[in-house]
């Protein structure tokens, strides 16, 4: 039986993230959301035609506008706000550059099967300094979107994607498969403008410790 994705309530969701926000001291992260592909790299088609750089760069955009309104907002940078196409090696020497504490990277799937279907989140296979603690990042981000949004989990797994394996020395670095564009439900979902501000507040609700 399909499991559905859950449309909860985007104002309890914000509230709860206000509150939790609000109990935080002292300085905040600093978080580099690399937004995958843009210009002539598209990322994945989906179904009608939905691009995968315009759905990461949606959720990024959204994520930046929630983390504005907070009163005590992240120290969030994107690798791009625009669509444009930035090179891989550069993606990682801005989290060098600003000596970041986070590096997320935003991307969603596509599979040859329709029925395909669910989220992962990718650490480092690299053995480094920021290994453990990607992981259980990992593991926080899969569990909340999970939660709140209703994904299926297809786990949390490791792989040698040059944005981690270039930042895991440095911070600690996760990607983010955001669901199956080529699925008909999950890329009907994600089109979904009151949708992506839930997935956008999802994922600032799990990175904010």
């Amino acid at each position: 039986m399909k499991k559905v994705l859950k449309n909860v309530s985007f104002v309890i969701l914000l509230l709860k993230m206000c509150f939790i926000f609000g109990q935080e001291s002292g300085t905040q992260k600093r978080i580099v959301i690399d937004v995958g592909h843009g210009g002539k790299d598209a990322g994945a088609i989906g179904i009608n035609g939905i691009q995968e750089k315009d759905v990461v760069m949606s959720i990024a955009n959204e994520i930046l506008r929630l983390n504005n309104d907070l009163e005590k907002p992240l120290d969030i940078y994107l690798t791009r706000y625009s669509d444009t196409l930035i090179s891989l090696s550069d993606r990682t020497k801005l989290s060098k550059v600003l000596k970041a504490d986070l590096f997320v990277s935003l991307h969603c799937n596509h599979s040859d099967n329709p029925d395909a279907r669910g989220i992962e989140v990718y650490a480092s296979k690299k053995q480094a300094e920021y290994s453990i603690e990607s992981v259980f990042v990992g593991y926080q981000i899969e569990k909340t979107l999970c939660k709140e949004i209703g994904y299926e989990s297809r786990g949390v797994k490791f792989a040698n994607f040059q944005v981690l394996r270039e930042t895991v020395d440095v911070c600690t670095s996760v990607l983010i498969e955001l669901g199956f564009l080529s699925n008909k439900d999950e890329g009907k979902y994600i089109s979904n403008s009151n949708n992506i501000q839930l997935i956008a507040t999802a994922i600032l609700l799990s990175i904010q410790n």
